[in-house]
């Protein structure tokens, strides 16, 4: 059993909360994403496809500083979010919009995948009995695809748990505000005697990603990981 600090499992307490909402904000726009990319062809989706995957490329430093420009208090976005007193750079719901767009990729395409995996023809065979584009969507390719929803979620969990760069560019380190497990680690590695706290949470840390690694290939059957290998 791991004796963590007050500090240390207010860091954790922090992360999950983030992860898990972070996910839950993403999804609707992940599936709606998905979705497109894997049923319809139009102009400009091969450019979309490749900025989908920039917060995966870019240093995460980067993506941190375009967050902050837009949705800072000088920000068009904060600016915007200011005239009705919502703030959100270096607030911890700062750190969940930073997760989520670091986790985003990760979850449209594991959702793209279980979509492209749904076998058309039964999607054919409801529209001709007269079923339109949201309930043929409702009730055959959501329900089909809702284990690779669900490890996708896992995934983009597990990518915001271990958010750092994009985190502290955009919020900072406030304790108790925006100071997440990652960034708790990054601290004590400056500070004198912290080594034993590193050491607590890393083990923390390999915990969380081992078991998010695990349960979204126990969900998806293994299927997201062969469909990788063969892309």
């Amino acid at each position: 059993m791991i004796a963590l600090t007050p500090d240390e499992w207010q860091a954790l307490e922090l992360s999950l909360r983030v992860g898990l909402i972070s996910v839950v904000c993403a999804l609707p726009f992940a599936l709606g994403l998905a979705w497109l990319l894997s049923r319809k062809r139009f102009p400009g989706r091969l450019l979309l496809d490749a900025l989908l995957f920039l917060p995966l490329i870019l240093p995460p430093v980067v993506t941190g500083y375009a967050l902050l420009a837009l949705f800072g208090t000088h920000g068009p976005l904060g600016r915007v979010l200011g005239t009705f007193g919502i703030v959100v750079a270096f607030r911890w719901t700062g750190a969940v919009i930073a997760a989520a767009v670091m986790g985003f990729p990760l979850l449209v395409l594991s959702i793209r995948v279980a979509f492209d995996n749904v076998d058309r023809r039964l999607e054919a065979a409801a529209e001709t009995l007269g079923a339109d584009a949201w309930r043929r969507f409702a009730t055959i390719t959501l329900p089909l695809s809702l284990r690779g929803i669900a490890a996708g979620c896992v995934l983009a969990f597990a990518r915001s748990f271990g958010e750092f760069g994009a985190t502290i560019s955009f919020v900072s380190n406030i304790p108790g505000q925006t100071r997440t497990l990652p960034i708790a680690i990054y601290e004590l590695l400056n500070v004198p005697g912290g080594m034993p706290g590193v050491h607590r949470l890393a083990l923390v840390a390999l915990f969380v990603a081992i078991a998010a690694s695990a349960a979204a290939t126990w969900i998806a059957g293994g299927a997201f990981w062969r469909s990788q290998r063969e892309a």
